[in-house]
């Protein structure tokens, strides 16, 4: 009896089969739970994050978010955070400088994504630890409560319609509640749909003070820089939002504040909007080289305000040329 060849399947056929599948593929995706964000040290090592330089040397460890480190910090895109620069201004023979911000942060994602255990772990009695948050943290309200203004927007302005074929912009669950209270809200992660109890931005910013504290080493408060927006030729301040309540906490907790927001915030306005504006790499938020240089020496100038200039015996001789901020 003659053997049969095998049939090989015909192209419409394979066609056929693929079309059918489609569909179920589709919906085991749909069903498949939500992939799990790495860990924190795994992101950290991915972004570059290290530990200080010198571990028997002091370190000013430097938290926050991409207005302090943008990406990998390496400037990628032409955008840059004041806390590459600043290294400029400190003698690496008497201090680390080490910097552990993350962009698209909050002070409260900060601390749940687990990066903050991250950065206490290398954390030691003489340290240093600056905080800056506030650009990551609207987004989150309570219940009956209005929102924060968007911090993107000059006030009583609308956000724009979004593009033919882009969903709008909708709440992240990243942000901390508005305020310095003791409220509290669960919140539906979007991402991971975890469920995680929110504090206030005030809440978080005590829980760096006393952790740090707690570790041996200074806590030093900074409000967050300024964005671009102008009124009336001057730029726009947060006084009523993260960089008033970053600064009632510093006061109640009588820790060190560097007033970022106000000291940038008067450089751009004596050098006015047309100079400014080179120092942006995108429209509002996020700094060039030279931008990131001028708000590092904003950091230095506010640090050698500080009671009994506490920092300058650690400045390189650049960083002695900054003169201490002075207010009105």
């Amino acid at each position: 009896m003659p053997r049969r060849t095998p049939r090989t399947a015909t192209p419409s056929l394979l066609a056929a089969a693929v079309a059918c599948m489609i569909p179920l593929l589709a919906l085991a995706a749909q069903q498949a739970p939500p992939a799990s964000p790495p860990d924190a040290k795994t992101q950290e090592a991915g972004l570059g994050l290290t530990g200080p330089a010198n571990p028997k040397l002091p370190s000013l460890i430097l938290v926050g978010d991409s207005t302090v480190r943008n990406g990998h910090g390496m400037g990628s895109d032409g955008l840059w955070g004041w806390g590459a620069p600043i290294a400029d201004f400190f003698d690496p023979a008497k201090i680390n400088v080490v910097n552990r911000a993350i962009g698209g942060l909050s002070s409260h994602t900060y601390i749940s994504a687990g990066h903050w255990d991250s950065t206490l772990e290398l954390m030691k009695p003489g340290d240093f630890v600056l905080i800056q948050f506030g650009h990551n943290d609207g987004g989150v309200n309570l219940p009956g409560v209005p929102p924060v203004p968007d911090q993107c927007l000059l006030p009583g302005a609308a956000p724009a319609s979004p593009p033919a074929g882009v969903a709008p912009r909708v709440p992240t669950g990243r942000g901390s509640l508005p305020g310095i209270g003791e409220e509290t809200l669960d919140v539906e992660n979007p991402r991971t749909h975890a469920h995680e109890l929110v504090h206030t931005f005030g809440w978080y910013m005590r829980k760096y003070i006393a952790d740090t504290r707690a570790k041996g080493a200074t806590p030093i408060l900074c409000s967050l820089v300024p964005r671009k927006l102008w009124t009336d030729g001057h730029v726009i301040r947060n006084t009523s939002t993260y960089r008033g309540w970053t600064q009632q906490v510093a006061a109640a907790e009588h820790t060190g504040f560097v007033d970022l927001n106000e000291i940038i915030a008067r450089r751009y306005d004596a050098l006015g909007q047309a100079a400014v504006d080179p120092l942006f790499g995108d429209p509002h938020t996020h700094t060039t080289l030279a931008g990131a240089q001028l708000n590092a020496e904003c950091v230095v100038a506010g640090l050698r305000a500080l009671p009994h200039d506490p920092m300058v015996r650690y400045l390189s001789a650049k960083g002695k040329a900054i003169k201490p901020y002075v207010g009105i």
